[in-house]
Formats: structure tokens, sequence, C-alpha cells
């Protein structure tokens, strides 16, 4: 129990007397009774002043086994307090702690007057009367009432912890298990990291990372008690994500390097064989010149250039690289790589569309209904659709099908004439089919939607 300004009391030597009595052993406690009774330093009377003395003495001490009593329950509830709010902070920890300690002052108010009731009445005195001996067991006994009153209204409190304690003391279960959970990691890590070395690979990268957990390492062992629960049991489970995932990176190490290398050689073999390819991209230009208008190969005037100056810069790239591999300096080397085939996708589309445009042109030169067909089904097949269950079509869909209609009508009149621009009408007949699949989706997303 404590003092306002939170100080132990200062227990006077009356009340230190009782709780030294009430530690001793029983044969020790009636040998002491019978050296009193027996010829002590004072004189005991019979009769009535001596039953009231008794009597006071009974109170004296059922007050004493009170307070003590108490003491011992509020000190067992403290620890239940500090371990709930080492943990929770939430409303109702808060609110319990609040109500702690307006309780702890309902205690120190019935303990003060139960340790000045004590001091007040020096039972062992000689000459004392009776009124004296009735006023010292009343005020003993109120003490002791009291006393026994707050214990009840502590040990209602202490009920109602149950869940916010269960709460608390199940985090503190896994405050342990979860610190030896990260330290292990971090030793994974580091086993794994010294494997990688020893098979001649650098890991630099990874042992940075690995050297920027120490702090939070330090800190996990400083304890809960500097940084608390809640923030121990996070700072535990990032380090060990954290340790897990160099540990893993380092295992994957070697296959990561095998890796690098296999698409080094699988991409300068590519390079090589685009720098074979774009060669012929000249002859197709020049049967495209020789055969078709204008306009049906004009964008494509810029391929050769472009794609022996997007392989050479796929070409150093790879120098680099490779330069990268052998310093292993992986992230570089696969951020490289990335570029080289990037570059060289788009190189291999660009020699492709030209050898694609001369057979489209071919092909449609030397029959256009092929093409005039299949996109008069498209529109047709969306125009079923539309009509399906209806008397008259939507307009929504009806308008861009007969534009679509128009459009296609269009393009195949711009065939007739000398040198017709087969490009222009294959790009014509491929946004009629686009427009047509376009309402075909719209109303079935309509008809799903049950409009």
């Amino acid at each position: 129990m404590t003092a306002r300004h939170g100080q132990p009391y200062a227990r006077s030597s009356a009340v230190r007397d009782v709780l030294t009595l009430m530690a001793l052993p029983v044969p020790l406690l009636a040998g002491l009774a019978g050296a009193f009774a027996g010829g002590g330093t004072r004189r005991w009377f019979g009769g009535r002043g001596e039953s009231q003395r008794a009597e006071a003495q009974a109170a004296k001490d059922a007050a004493a086994a009170a307070f003590y009593d108490l003491d011992t329950a509020q000190r067992d509830l403290r620890i239940s307090i500090e371990t709930i709010s080492a943990v929770d902070n939430s409303p109702e920890a808060r609110r319990a702690l609040a109500d702690f300690a307006s309780l702890g002052q309902r205690i120190d108010e019935v303990s003060t007057s139960y340790i000045t009731a004590v001091d007040a009445h020096d039972l062992d005195r000689d000459g004392l009367e009776g009124s004296a001996l009735s006023q010292a067991r009343t005020e003993l006994t109120k003490a002791k009432d009291d006393l026994v009153r707050v214990r009840g209204e502590l040990d209602r409190f202490g009920q109602g912890l149950g869940p916010l304690l269960g709460k608390a003391e199940t985090q503190l279960a896994r405050l342990a298990p979860a610190v030896e959970r990260a330290r292990q990691a971090l030793l994974s890590a580091s086993n794994a990291l010294d494997a990688v070395r020893e098979s001649g690979l650098k890991a630099d990268d990874l042992a940075t990372r690995l050297a920027q957990l120490g702090p939070e390492l330090t800190k996990l062992n400083q304890g809960a008690g500097q940084h608390g629960v809640q923030g121990t049991l996070d700072r535990a489970d990032q380090v060990m994500r954290d340790a897990e995932a160099v540990r893993a990176e380092a295992a994957r190490l070697p296959e990561r390097a095998s890796e690098i290398d296999r698409r080094l050689v699988s991409l300068r073999t590519r390079a090589q064989a685009l720098t074979t390819r774009a060669g012929t991209v000249g002859p197709v230009l020049s049967e495209l010149r020789r055969r078709f208008t204008a306009p049906c190969w004009q964008d494509l005037q810029q391929v050769p250039e472009q794609a022996a100056v997007s392989v050479r810069q796929a070409e150093e790239k790879l120098k680099e690289a490779t330069r990268a591999r052998e310093e292993q300096r992986w992230p570089d080397a696969t951020s490289l790589l990335t570029t080289v085939r990037s570059l060289l996708n788009s190189t291999d589309e660009a020699v492709s569309a030209a050898g694609a445009r001369l057979d489209r042109l071919n092909a449609v030169a030397k029959d256009p209904q092929q093409e005039i067909e299949r996109t008069r089904f498209a529109v047709r097949d969306a125009q079923r659709l539309a009509m399906a269950g209806r008397n008259t079509p939507d307009p929504r869909h009806a308008r861009p099908l007969d534009q679509a209609v128009e459009r296609l009508d269009r393009a195949v009149a711009g065939l007739e004439g000398r040198h017709p621009d087969y490009w222009h009408f294959l790009t014509e007949t491929e946004e009629v089919r686009k427009t047509a699949t376009h309402v075909v989706e719209q109303i079935r997303e309509q008809r799903g939607a049950g409009h």
C-alpha cells in the first residue's frame, strides 16, 4: 500500500509487531504467550478489565490480518495491472488502469485509518480503563470492517480484469518465441551468405542488407521493457521477414547466376540472328516499291536503319551485362538483360512487319474477295445479334453497324482503278471488323445486365 505521493507508508512499531507475530510459527507464539502469563514485565488483571483487554486485542489481531490480506491482494493485483499496461494501450486497458488507481486511493484511506487506530491504542499499557479498551475495540473493529470491504472491491475489480489479463498474457507468451524466431532467421541468413561466398560468388548487396538488421537485433536484445511488448513483437516479425528474404535470395544466388549466363548466350544468339534477318528487309521494301503504291510501304522505309541501330544498341548492352555478370553485380546484369530483350523484341516486330506486309498485300491483290467476305460476315453476324428478339434494332447498335457497311462499300470501291491502295483497303476492313466486334460485346454486356 502506498501513500498519496507513491512512497511506501512508514508502518508504526505496533504494526510491525503485529506483522512480526503473524509470521512466527505457532509453537513460538504459544511460548511467547506463556512467557507473558508466567511473569512478564507487566501485570495482568483478571475479571472484567482483562476480558475487555482480550476483546480489544482480538479486534486488533483481526484488523492486522485484514490489513495484511488486503496488502497482499493489492500487490498481487498490481502485477496483473503492470502486465496489462505493458502490452495493451486500448481504451479498456487505460480505463482499467484508472480504476485501479482510484481503488488504490481508497485502499490508502482505509490503511491510514487502520494505522492511526493501531497507533492510538497501546493495549499492553498498564492501567487502561474499560472505556479506553472499549473505544479501542470499536475503532479497530471498524478499521477491520473497512479493510474487508475494500478487499471485496479489490476482488471484484480483479475478476473483471480476466479478459484483458488473458489477452496480455497471450501476447507475452508470444514474445519469447517471436524474438527467438527472429534470431534464428538472422543466423540462417548469415549461414546462407557464408555458403554462397565459399562457392566463389559475391553477395555484397545481401551482406549490406543483413548488416542493416544489426541495430534491430540490438533493440530486440534490449527487450520489451525498453521498447514495449507490441513494439518488440512487431520488430521481431519484421526482422524475421527481412532475414528470411536475405536467406532466400542467398540460396537462390547460384541459380540466378546460371540463369543470367543462359540469358546472355540466348540473347547474344538472337541478336546475331536479327542482324541477318534485318538484311532481308531491303529486298522486301524493293519489291513493295515496285509492285504497290507509296501508301503501302512508306511507313516501313526506316525499318532497315532502325533495325541496325537497335541491334547495335542491344549488342552494347550485352557487353555491359557481361561485365556486370563478371563483377557479380547481379541487379545490374538483370536490368541490362531486360533492356536487351526489349530492344530485340521491337526490332523483331519491325523486321517481321515488312515481310508480313508484303504477304498480306500479295494475298489481297490476288483475291480481294476473301477479305471482303470475311468482313461482311462479321458485320452480318453483329446485325443478326442486334435483331435477335426485336422487331427493330436498338439505334445504339444499328447506327455504328450501318456506318460500318458504308465504310466497307467505300473500301471496296477504292479497289477499282489501275493502282489501287491495297493497304488502305486492308486497314479499312480491319476497322470495320473491330466495329462489329465492339457492337457484339456491347449487346452481350447489356443483355447480361438485364437491360
